[in-house]
């Protein structure tokens, strides 16, 4: 095997593929990428089992087809050293050499043979699902999603496909987010996507996608990425019994007004307090020293009592980003209930820190 790329071609695709290689132990074929070129098209892939990602690419020069394994970590810290120009990569008594100009690097390979396969999307059901859409609302639940929960269901995000919508639904057990787009699907089913398969799907996606999916695994693919991740198996909580049915209260609030609100009371304390008034809203730190930060927005309510809420600002900053309008909705019950935030289709319940 032996190509010529360029530099920030072969950078790129190296950079997209780190967060799919074994980081534990170097010493394993996981931790490699697999370079394979024929019938001029470059296939570079790399996986760690757990999820997968195959780049393809025709801008590239073949001089003899073939494929190679190399560590994709130093292949990468080897690439960002060299110049900015043309890069030959090259496979030479089980090694692959890297040249530019004058310099050169050796790197050891294993079988490519060895490399671990990639599940296929032949006979799997494909999901009916605006791509974009999908990608928006893990977007917006992907914040809420708990990291290292030993309940392994909760690191990752709930599918859930109904006949005439289809939630997406992530939750760290002190805040639940829905989001929800009106489809129409054929089969009503569920899956568990992990927490990390979804980041790496916002940075990879961006247009339109075709999405497959078992028991075992989740592929997502367009003309450039082939994407896999094994799902979780387990039972998602009954998120529907957490969203309360009725409220007391319902405020519009202006979103720029309490974005910056927010972040200033931040600048001392990550709890705080809110209190509503008729004519305007108050924030507070929550504070156990003889620090302090307050500050307030005049704004209409429409109660005609005092409502007090302590809550974690982090759990509002993450709604409040993802609203695409100027305002949304606050629905709230009792000072020590769980209240909604609202933006039409996207909600998320927050449980008040109890004082």
């Amino acid at each position: 095997m032996k190509i010529h790329v360029t530099k920030q071609l072969i950078e790129s695709m190296l950079i997209n593929l780190q967060p799919f290689l074994e980081k534990k132990d170097a010493s394993q074929i996981t931790a490699h990428i697999h370079l394979e070129v024929q019938n001029n098209l470059c296939t570079i892939k790399a996986t760690d089992g757990e999820i997968g990602l195959i780049i393809n690419t025709k801008n590239i020069t073949i001089s003899h087809e073939g494929s190679i394994t190399a560590n994709g970590k130093k292949l990468l810290e080897i690439i960002r050293i060299l110049k900015d120009d043309e890069i030959i990569l090259e496979e030479l008594e089980n090694n692959l050499i890297i040249k530019q100009e004058k310099s050169k690097f050796k790197l050891p390979t294993f079988n490519p043979k060895n490399f671990p396969s990639f599940p296929h999307i032949e006979n799997k059901p494909q999901i009916t699902l605006d791509s974009i859409s999908l990608i928006k609302s893990l977007k917006k639940i992907a914040s809420a999603i708990d990291n290292n929960n030993p309940k392994f269901e909760l690191n990752g995000a709930l599918l859930n496909i109904k006949n005439n919508i289809t939630q997406l639904v992530g939750t760290d057990t002190r805040r639940l987010a829905v989001n929800t787009i009106e489809t129409i699907n054929p089969n009503e089913f569920s899956i568990i996507i992990p927490k990390k398969a979804i980041l790496e799907i916002q940075k990879l996606f961006i247009d339109q996608i075709n999405i497959y999916y078992d028991k075992t695994n989740l592929i997502i693919q367009n003309e450039n990425y082939y994407f896999f991740t094994r799902l979780i198996n387990g039972n998602y909580p009954d998120y529907e019994r957490i969203i309360p049915l009725n409220s007391k209260f319902k405020i519009i609030l202006p979103k720029k007004e309490m974005l910056d609100a927010i972040k200033m009371i931040t600048t001392i304390s990550q709890e705080l307090k809110i209190t509503f008034l008729s004519d305007a809203i108050i924030f507070n730190s929550l504070t156990s020293d003889n620090i302090e930060a307050k500050t307030e927005i005049l704004l209409h309510t429409g109660l005609n009592e005092r409502f007090e809420l302590n809550v974690n600002s982090r759990y509002l900053l993450d709604f409040i980003i993802q609203v695409e309008k100027s305002e949304f909705e606050i629905l709230l019950n009792e000072p020590t209930l769980p209240f909604v935030l609202k933006d039409e289709q996207f909600i998320t319940v927050i449980m008040p820190i109890i004082a």
